[in-house]
């Protein structure tokens, strides 16, 4: 290693247990500049989607019965946070007031949904009786009933 080198890397690691507060560089400026500005957007768009997400929910159990569209389940009391609502066309932007893109699934159906649109989109739809599998060609006990007959002789 050069003497420059190491110079450099002893200074450069000085600054690291100095007094300054993190985050600031040595001008005192922020070294990022946009983290404040960053976290109130995010936190932004956070209150906007659980405002949204309050409103659609409370519609759409107003509307249905608090039942799983699709494993039947009954929901009731502290348990009705389990109760989600899907978007059948899955854009969360769509929320029509009758409610005809919604319905209610448990969060394990809801999960399995998703799943099962995420497979869609990478493997595309399933055919039915267009996924065949094949046959194995190989038939390990074809000729036991000869190896068998010739072993008795």
């Amino acid at each position: 290693m050069s003497r420059h080198f190491s110079r450099h890397l002893v200074r450069k690691n000085s600054f690291v247990n100095s007094s300054r507060p993190k985050g600031v560089n040595v001008s005192g400026e922020d070294s990022q500049p946009g983290n404040e500005e960053q976290e109130r957007i995010i936190a932004g768009v956070r209150h906007n989607r659980d405002l949204r997400e309050k409103t659609y929910r409370e519609q759409a159990l107003k509307l249905y019965p608090s039942i799983c569209a699709r494993c039947g389940r009954e929901f009731s009391g502290k348990k009705l946070r389990e109760l989600t609502v899907h978007h059948k066309d899955h854009n969360h932007d769509n929320n029509p007031p009758d409610g005809s893109n919604w319905e209610l699934l448990c969060l394990y159906c809801h999960d399995v949904e998703h799943q099962e649109y995420l497979d869609e989109e990478s493997f595309g739809k399933a055919q039915p009786g267009g996924n065949k599998e094949v046959s194995a060609t190989y038939k390990p006990f074809a000729d036991l009933e000869a190896l068998l007959k010739n072993k008795k002789k």
